[in-house]
């Protein structure tokens, strides 16, 4: 019998366009041997040249998307994205409080890759206040660990004091995302005990839809599969820098990456190895 492929779970909002949101996390989860899960939060209207407006779900709706998937399954990771509303926060928070569902990876979208706001000031507390104290590690970039702080984030060490601050609210680890600064690609996880920093080598690319959420998926997929969360951010940080490499350039906008490079590649060596 072969083994089961671990359950992994999104909640988060669907980008039509397929560069982010919940589409991105289910080809990350696909690309990590998981069996992907999600439940939707908001119906966004965007492509790679902005977001448009959005149709935002329920507390009730988004409650019964996940009871269902989490009687049947075991779910084994779960990362939060696009969590529109202060109720829909709280309903999800709620969810995490009284079921079995692991802490998750909260990944804090307040912001488009294009610059539209997805969530007010009233749902930024809320997530504050409701969801970081649940979380296992919380995934800002450099604009929305500011929006959190009320910080301005210009180098490592003021890097270093957001994530103390974050940490303060209750998640068991914090990662700033560093890409926004303008040297390497640095990542700084501050987990209350140690502070280590990831550095990779910057592309210069305008393909970088969808960045955030598929790390966020990446690690949540590592942690579904029991690694620890310095071999998941690991892991997750090498994932999104060959995703965003293999980046097909469509669109005409911001190109979104390519979480599904790896089975892409797959597919090019099957036909290959077909008789001619």
């Amino acid at each position: 019998m072969k083994d089961e492929l671990p359950v992994a779970l999104t909640i988060a909002g669907l980008d039509p366009s397929g560069g982010a949101g919940i589409i991105a996390d289910i080809k990350t989860f696909t690309a990590f041997s998981c069996f992907a899960t999600a439940a939707v939060t908001s119906l966004t209207f965007q492509n790679t040249t902005g977001v448009l407006g959005a149709a935002h779900q329920t507390p009730e709706t988004v409650r019964d998307q996940i009871l269902p998937v989490i009687e049947d399954f075991r779910v084994a990771g779960v990362k939060t994205g696009m969590l529109p509303t202060r109720e829909v926060i709280a309903e999800v928070a709620r969810l995490f409080r009284e079921t079995s569902l692991p802490a998750p990876v909260v990944d804090p979208v307040v912001r488009s890759t294009s610059g539209y706001d997805l969530i007010d000031e009233e749902a930024l507390e809320a997530l504050k206040i409701e969801l970081l104290p649940l979380a296992q590690v919380v995934t800002p970039n450099i604009p929305e660990a500011e929006r959190i702080t009320g910080l301005r984030i210009t180098d490592e060490e003021e890097m270093r004091r957001a994530a103390r601050i974050i940490r303060e609210l209750g998640p068991r680890a914090v990662l700033i995302k560093g890409g926004h600064l303008t040297d390497e690609a640095r990542d700084l996880l501050d987990d209350g005990k140690q502070v280590r920093v990831y550095s990779a080598p910057r592309i210069e690319t305008r393909a970088t839809h969808g960045t955030g959420c598929t790390l966020s998926a990446a690690i949540a997929a590592c942690l579904a599969h029991g690694l620890s969360l310095h071999e998941a951010v690991t892991r997750a940080k090498d994932f999104v820098t060959e995703a965003i490499r293999h980046a097909p350039l469509i669109g005409h906008g911001f190109h979104p990456v390519n979480p599904a490079y790896s089975i892409r590649y797959r597919w090019d060596e099957m036909n290959e190895s077909e008789p001619q």
